[in-house]
């Protein structure tokens, strides 16, 4: 695992922690899924942290992909 320091805009930090909140990560895991989403890595690795940016249950949706 990489440390990476990252210095965002005052609106990209709140828009992130608004989506976090919403889609049930922390802004960690929703900088995470991002990430992942935009390089096209589907797959998530398994943390023992708990804080893999693993996708929230879609809406409208009963299935949860958590285990």
């Amino acid at each position: 695992m990489v440390n990476f320091n990252l210095r965002l805009p005052d609106d990209l930090h709140e828009a992130i922690k608004a989506a976090a909140v919403r889609e049930g990560r922390s802004q960690h895991g929703q900088i995470l899924w991002y990430l992942r989403l935009a390089t096209g890595l589907s797959e998530t690795p398994n943390r023992p942290d708990g804080d893999s940016a693993i996708p929230a249950p879609l809406r409208g949706s009963e299935h949860s992909p958590r285990p």
